[in-house]
């Protein structure tokens, strides 16, 4: 039965208020435990499902009435809510709201799935010899675990802030994310280069040390995956780029020397420690800022986000396009298609948002926002602290901003299968290759099995653990709503693709943190989590040393077994 979410106030004890936060039917509160966070206050709330059959018993006079009253709530009880203790995260059958027999089946199923399909797959090393053929179900497995880890862990770049602002539920989410993730692992990820190859180490130090070199590999995907799997359990949002670099980068110090590393990319990689939260934060903060002085300081805040949605969208498609992916070679052609690409999407935005919210949209032209105290819209400062919209235009505006939402996670999420996947395969791929005889050096054309096997294992572990990080970046950093949510995917999608294109040492999860953290500032210095912040940039500082330990350990055990197996 199709149901429609309605949120209920309720206080440690019992319910004060029963008020009705109507949203589209498309968008939803999450049903696991969260803060749900207006604009002008942040209150402890759960959600309660109704059926779409019981709404005719609400009067339509209560609901608005009762609406206006949830909307208009103040900011004088988010201090206390704020502080209240979390609990300790939930399992998977608490946070997809399903029975832990259905939860202990998926898992099961996942894990007969990863150990049986790479025996037909046509990379086992066909018509090699038996030892070949174990080296390359290990060297399978071993990718599978690493990308696992990397949809436990990176998945929530894309989904964690549309959870945390009610946008999509968490298991809306992680359909969602499965099927992009999957797709862009698919038909984006084929051409990736092995990351041997990517400017870390030497390739020519290993020349004719082919056994050492495999070991290498491996044990930067299980080094890798290891630290991953130990930062997903606490809930850290770590980068898998870095896990992949540290682990490579102790390989090869230490089976190498320091001539085997190119230490010029690693400064690069490390100063993305601080430039990618940075300037992740400062753009944040400026749209959100924009968000709060054009369309909440305007006479009619609904019908304002509804306009400058499709205008949102025109530019952010248009440079995506031209950016990312360009249609032709010829600059003109190419803008004009680009162009092209973001009026047809302002176009179908625009459409939808008037046939989902165009009843509230008409009814908002004849009740306009209340005045704020700043009678004067042109008074007031860019910076200044302007009180959010009420009512039914408080509904409008969340509409149109979760819309927008889901748009940009969808968009993170597919182009995070394709980019991020290489971190899993392209060390699988060249171990692979080396089995099988192939090159140890020049570009790898990973094959579609391969690629896919990639996108699987991302699919299980944001299936089985991804709700862990997507709680830190969704909920424990700062409040967030669809307006906070969209202006920081909005701002990390823009900072991550424009960095890319200029070679800036950019990684999309700080940028993303950064972006969280820079909306929380924009509310207010203490609306930041100062806690959390400190646990998330202390797990930074170590992934590249801990990717490198376990690197040098699994190394050191694995040069002990293959000489006598390989």
């Amino acid at each position: 039965m199709t149901t429609s979410s309605y949120c209920f106030s309720s206080t440690r004890n019992h319910i004060t208020h029963s008020n009705f936060l109507f949203l589209n039917s498309n968008i939803y509160l999450p049903k696991q435990r969260n803060h749900v966070a207006l604009d002008q206050g942040t209150r402890k709330d759960f959600v309660l499902n109704i059926p779409k059959s019981s709404f005719s018993l609400l009067s339509t006079k209560n609901y608005h009435k009762s609406t206006r009253l949830y909307a208009s709530l103040s900011e004088s009880s988010s201090e206390h809510q704020e502080n209240v203790e979390e609990s300790e995260l939930p399992g998977m059958a608490q946070a997809f709201h399903i029975s832990n027999k259905t939860a202990s089946a998926i898992s099961i199923c996942i894990a007969v799935a990863a150990l049986s399909l790479p025996i037909v797959m046509k990379s086992l090393a066909q018509g090699m010899g038996l030892k070949i053929k174990l080296l390359s179900y290990a060297t399978l497995l071993f990718g599978f675990y690493m990308a696992w880890n990397i949809g436990a862990n990176d998945v929530a770049n894309a989904m964690g802030t549309s959870v945390g602002s009610g946008a999509l539920t968490l298991r809306q989410a992680v359909l969602t994310a499965a099927v992009l993730e999957f797709s862009g692992a698919l038909l984006m990820g084929r051409h990736v280069t092995s990351t041997m190859q990517k400017g870390i180490l030497v390739a020519n130090v290993f020349q004719g040390k082919d056994t050492l070199l495999f070991a290498g590999l491996l044990s930067s995907l299980a080094a890798a995956g290891t630290w991953l799997q130990v930062a997903s359990f606490y809930g850290w949002p770590v980068s898998t780029t870095h896990c992949i670099v540290g682990s490579m980068v102790g390989f090869g110090l230490v089976y190498g020397g320091p001539g085997a590393v190119f230490w010029s990319s690693l400064a690069r990689v490390t100063s993305s420690w601080v430039i990618s939260p940075l300037i992740g934060a400062a753009v944040s903060f400026l749209v959100y800022k924009c968000i709060r002085r054009f369309v909440y300081s305007a006479p009619n805040p609904g019908q304002a986000a509804a306009a400058a949605a499709p205008i949102a969208v025109f530019v952010g498609v248009t440079a995506i396009t031209f950016a990312a992916f360009p249609l032709s070679n010829t600059l003109p052609i190419a803008l004009a298609q680009a162009l092209g690409c973001g009026t047809l999407g302002a176009f179908i935005v625009n459409k939808v948002i008037r046939n989902q919210l165009g009843h509230l949209l008409d009814k908002s032209k004849s009740t306009e926002q209340e005045p704020h105290e700043e009678s004067d819209p042109k008074s007031i400062g860019f910076l200044s602290d302007i009180a959010g919209p009420t009512g039914t235009q408080l509904e409008i505006v969340y509409g149109v901003f979760g819309y927008m939402q889901i748009l940009s996670a969808c968009f993170m999420s597919f182009a995070h299968g394709g980019n991020d996947v290489s971190n899993a395969i392209g060390p699988l791929a060249a171990a692979l290759s080396i089995l099988q005889g192939g090159a140890t050096g020049g570009e790898l054309v990973i094959p579609l099995d391969v690629l896919a096997w990639g996108g699987f294992g991302i699919v299980a572990g944001l299936m089985m653990w991804g709700y862990r990080v997507i709680a830190t970046i969704g909920k424990k950093i700062t409040e967030l709503t669809p307006t906070r949510g969209f202006a920081a995917e909005f701002a990390a999608a823009s900072v991550v693709l424009f960095a890319s294109k200029l070679g800036l040492p950019i990684s999309a999860t700080h940028t993303l943190v950064g972006a969280v953290m820079g909306v929380g500032f924009a509310r207010g210095l203490n609306s930041v989590r100062a806690e959390t912040v400190r646990e998330i940039v202390t797990s930074w500082a170590v992934t590249i040393p801990a990717g490198a330990i376990f690197s040098v350990v699994y190394t050191w055990l694995f040069t002990k077994f293959l000489p006598n197996i390989f």
